[in-house]
This record gives structure tokens, C-alpha cells and sequence, in this order.
């Protein structure tokens, strides 16, 4: 009787579980055939001639953007993007770019590709390529003009030494390896501390780190380690686990992944054992630290295996797969949430609240969890650093050089009228003069805060309060004078920003890095903590 009643159990529960699946797939079944004949009807008898690829793209994203900003739809002009995200290469000739003032200018040049073999420089501005007239408008397109297949040339034209010659280029186009390690070294030079800038978490990342980690060891002890995310986006899962098991000791939980399919809950040790297990270890982060940032962040400091400084992180707890579709597209979908070895997930934004496409959603839980030394730590919002220390500019007037592109085009004009000059040769004051001069014939003019204040109380009082109006012109006077200082006022940050872009001239992306480090707030309280034995001690809770 008893075994009766358990085969109709279970009867009844499969039963049930086929229906729910036959209640799905009938959904599904019949919202494609809506679409579709909406689709169709709208092709063919809509008022105006409709593109169909492009009616039907647009049907596509107006699907996802329902989801969350991470499930995109990848068409077939982004499939190198692709090859770039999964392995780290692409073919080009090696060179960044970015829109400086009116211009499309060169603002990377990559070591030892043929960009810079042929003579390519940094505040080259690009007028052409591949025969297509090249504009801010058009920036996009530049991407897919210079990239191609190795062995392939393509046609560049450009201006430069501030608009003076113009140099065609035929440039050989070479599989270009993207360096996730922007710099490795001991820093300060005479100390026993590593720096490692690591700018995304592409295929070769890890071994780049192993790698120079190896090397390093072999010139003298390292004792410390700052291992700098800070604006690293992301990128590979399984790297962010290589990287992990480089300083966490073997056996060791980084991180754990759960979403809707039993396939996609997994957890993800560390194997090996540590290459530097015993150097004291500080992780520079802030809000442009994302995704992988934040698995390697969340481990480390659930594992008090080292300080996170800096300040909060981006908040991206989603795990993304790429899925293959016909005609050279994919399709990138969030198929997880990823929760740190505490258990906390730190996804900032619950795109499934309030959402009635998602039908039951798992939602992202707000509370305190304890790191193996139990100190309380937090889910949701980004990972927030045990030291908190906040890196800004503070000067409008630096902000206002710096969006007007006036650091960029000083060191152009400092370096085509020195050359072979040595820029670290020259005094602070002199320097800065030649600034000013340079921005005064650049006709460089701004509005302090202080100015924008006054103008809107000016704009709001009518003419009936004209001894109030006449008392604020006087103070609006006496601000515009007060700002001829501000030159002097914010000179050390000033300098910072001339000296960084004069070194990429010269040396540089690791002069520039090598730059910014020496006035780097975060970086030089990091080395502080480090020093200071008692003070890494009690932030970790160590006894």
C-alpha cells in the first residue's frame, strides 16, 4: 500500500513539473508568434519603407533594455570586441584614442607595436583613415577603420606640432596583445614594496602578474605588495580566480556564483599555493573598480589577507556569459549573481525591483557578514575599503584645464619646441610659468563656483533691490580679482597634471604612472599602513 502511494507521489510531481514546463514553453511559443506577425505586419504595411535588420535590432534591444545594462546584444561589427573581451588580442596597429578639444587625437601609444615602430606619437591628431575623413562625429568609426587582419596595412593621416605638418602613414596592422600590467616594480625604488597598476582582467592578465611577481622576487625581498584597481573595469571570472590564488594560501574560497539554472552555481577555490604568501598586502580601490575588481577586493578582505584602501567600489555582483548566435553575433546575458567567500553579495542595483518582466526574483539581500577575523563587513553597494581615503582635485580652475584639454596641449607644445629637452631638469616655478604663459596665450578663461553663485543671484533679484544688486556686483568684483590667484592657490595640483602628461611625452606610460605616484594620496597612505606594523595589525584585527 505504502509503495502504491509513493509511485503516485511521484507521478503527481512529475505531473506537475511538466506542466510547468509546458506552461513556459507555451508562452513562449506564442509571444514569438505575436512578435512575429507584428513584425511582418509593421515590415510590410507600415506608412514608410522600414529596414527590417534595423526594425528588427531595435525589437532586440527594446527586449533587453527591460532587463538590466549588462544583456546586450552583440551585432556583428562588435565581434572583434569580442575576441578582445575573451582573449585579450585584437588586430591593429597598437595606439588609444580619445577626443581632445575638436580633435580625435592619439593618446596612447602601446610599446613595441607598429604604431610606434612607424613613428606614431602621443597628440598626433588622426584626419584620416582608411580614406574616411575622421571627426569627433564619426569617432566610433575609427575603431573599425584601423582594426583588421594581421598582415593588412591601412592608410593614416595626421597633423601635428600644433597643426604645422601634416605626415602620411601606411601602417602594417599586427596581432596587438592587450597589457593588462601597466607597471611592476619596486616603488619607491630603494624600498622592499611592489607596485602593481593592473588595468583589466583580460586572458593574459594572471600570467602577466605571475610573471612580473617572479621576476621581482629575484632582484631582492618584497615585503609589501599595493596592488592598485583602482578604475579597472573588470573583466574574466576564472582570472580574477587566478589572481586571487597568488596571494591567498592554498584551499582557500574566493568566490561562489548562483543563478537560476543548477549549472550555474558553482565555487571557485584557490589551488596553489601563494608566490608571495607572506609580503603584507594593501588594495587600492574606488568607484571605478568593477566586477573582477571587486572579486579579487571581496576576497581578500573576507580572508584578512589585506587592506582595502581607497573608496567604494562600482558595485557590480552579476556574472555575465557570452552565447554564440547565427550570423557572427553573440548574445552577453547576466546568468549569475556572484557572492564574495563572507556570502555577501555586492550588486549595488536590484534591476529585478520593481521589474514585472522578472517574474520571481531573487533578491539581493542587505546586511552585515563577519571576514575570517571577524570584522563586520557589508553586502550590496560595492566593496567598502577599511581605510577610507579620498583622491580629488580640488581646484576649479585645475578642472576647467583639464576639460578644455590644456594639459594635453601644453606638453604637445613643450615637447615639439624641446625635443630632446630633459623636463624633470626644470624647477617647479619655471615650469608652472610656462604653463601660465601657454594658457594666457590660449586665451584660457573660467567661472569659479563663487562667480556662478553670485550670477544667479543676480539673475533672480529684480531692479527694485538695486542697493542689494549694486553690494552683490561689488562682491562679484572682488571674487573675479580674487581668482587671479587661484593660479597660485592650486599650483601643487596644477603642477601634477603638467608633470604626468609631460612624462607620457618623454618616458611614457610608466612615467606617467611613476609620476603620479610620487603626490598620490591613496598610494602614499597605503605605504604608510605598510610601515607601520601596529596600524596593519589592528585593521586586520590580528592579535
Amino acid at each position: 500500500m505504502k509503495l502504491n502511494k509513493v509511485k503516485w507521489i511521484i507521478v503527481l510531481g512529475c505531473v506537475l513539473l511538466f506542466a510547468g514546463f509546458t506552461d513556459i514553453y507555451f508562452e513562449i511559443n506564442k509571444n514569438i508568434e505575436l512578435f512575429s506577425k507584428v513584425y511582418k505586419e509593421i515590415s510590410f504595411n507600415y506608412v514608410d519603407e522600414v529596414d527590417p535588420e534595423q526594425f528588427m535590432r531595435a525589437g532586440i534591444q527594446g527586449m533587453l533594455s527591460s532587463l538590466d545594462p549588462y544583456t546586450i546584444f552583440i551585432d556583428e561589427k562588435k565581434k572583434e570586441d569580442i575576441d578582445l573581451i575573451t582573449n585579450g588580442k585584437y588586430g591593429g596597429i597598437g595606439i588609444s584614442i580619445g577626443i581632445r578639444g575638436n580633435h580625435v587625437t592619439v593618446v596612447e601609444v602601446m610599446d613595441g607595436y607598429s604604431a610606434q615602430r612607424q613613428g606614431l606619437r602621443v597628440g598626433d591628431i588622426i584626419i584620416e583613415a582608411a580614406g574616411v575623413k575622421i571627426e569627433p562625429d564619426n569617432v566610433d568609426k575609427i575603431s573599425t577603420l584601423v582594426k583588421g587582419e594581421p598582415g593588412t596595412t591601412v592608410n593614416m593621416k595626421i597633423v601635428r606640432n600644433e597643426l604645422k605638418d601634416t605626415i602620411d602613414f601606411n601602417i602594417l596592422r599586427e596581432e596587438v596583445i592587450v597589457k593588462n600590467l601597466l607597471y611592476s616594480g619596486f616603488f619607491p625604488e630603494n624600498s622592499n614594496n611592489v607596485y602593481l597598476k593592473l588595468s583589466n582582467f583580460s586572458r593574459s592578465a594572471s600570467d602577466e602578474i605571475k610573471t612580473a611577481l617572479q621576476k621581482l622576487k629575484t632582484e631582492k625581498e618584497i615585503k609589501s605588495i599595493v596592488l592598485d584597481l583602482r578604475g579597472n573595469p573588470g573583466g574574466l571570472l576564472d582570472i580574477a580566480v587566478d589572481i586571487c590564488d597568488k596571494f591567498l594560501a592554498k584551499g582557500k574560497l574566493i568566490v561562489s556564483t548562483r543563478g537560476r539554472t543548477q549549472s550555474s552555481i558553482k565555487e571557485y577555490y584557490s589551488t596553489q599555493e601563494p608566490i608571495v604568501g607572506d609580503a603584507k598586502l594593501v588594495v587600492l580601490i574606488n568607484g571605478g573598480s568593477a566586477s573582477a575588481s571587486e572579486i579579487v577586493a571581496g576576497a581578500i578582505q573576507d580572508h584578512d589577507r589585506g587592506i582595502i584602501l581607497g573608496t567604494k567600489s562600482f558595485g557590480k555582483g552579476l556574472v555575465q556569459t557570452i552565447t554564440p548566435l547565427s550570423y557572427n553575433t553573440s548574445l552577453k546575458i547576466t546568468t549569475a549573481k556572484y557572492y564574495t567567500p563572507s556570502g555577501r553579495c555586492i550588486q549595488k542595483i536590484d534591476y529585478a525591483d520593481h521589474n514585472n518582466v522578472i517574474t520571481d526574483p531573487d533578491s539581493i539581500i542587505t546586511g552585515k557578514f563577519l571576514t575570517d577575523h571577524k570584522r563586520i563587513v557589508y553586502s550590496r553597494g560595492g566593496i567598502s575599503p577599511d581605510t577610507t581615503v579620498v583622491f580629488k582635485i580640488n581646484g576649479k580652475i585645475t578642472k576647467e584645464l583639464l576639460a578644455k584639454g590644456l594639459f594635453f596641449k601644453f606638453a604637445d607644445h613643450f615637447y615639439y619646441n624641446h625635443p630632446d629637452g630633459d623636463y624633470t631638469s626644470l624647477s617647479d616655478d619655471k615650469l608652472l610659468n610656462e604653463f601660465r604663459e601657454f594658457t594666457e596665450s590660449e586665451k584660457f578663461s573660467y567661472k569659479s563656483d563663487a562667480e556662478d553663485h553670485i550670477n544667479l543671484l543676480l539673475t533672480d533679484l529684480s531692479d527694485n533691490y538695486k542697493d542689494i544688486l549694486d553690494e552683490l556686483n561689488t562682491v562679484k568684483n572682488q571674487i573675479v580679482n580674487m581668482k587671479d590667484n587661484d593660479f597660485d592657490f592650486y599650483s601643487k595640483e596644477i603642477l601634477r597634471q603638467v608633470r604626468e602628461e609631460l612624462a607620457v611625452r618623454y618616458i611614457g606610460v610608466e612615467g606617467r604612472i611613476t609620476e603620479q605616484l610620487k603626490t598620490d594620496n591613496q598610494f602614499q597612505t597605503a605605504l604608510e599602513v605598510l610601515n607601520n606594523p601596529v596600524v596593519y595589525k589592528k585593521i586586520l584585527n590580528v592579535n
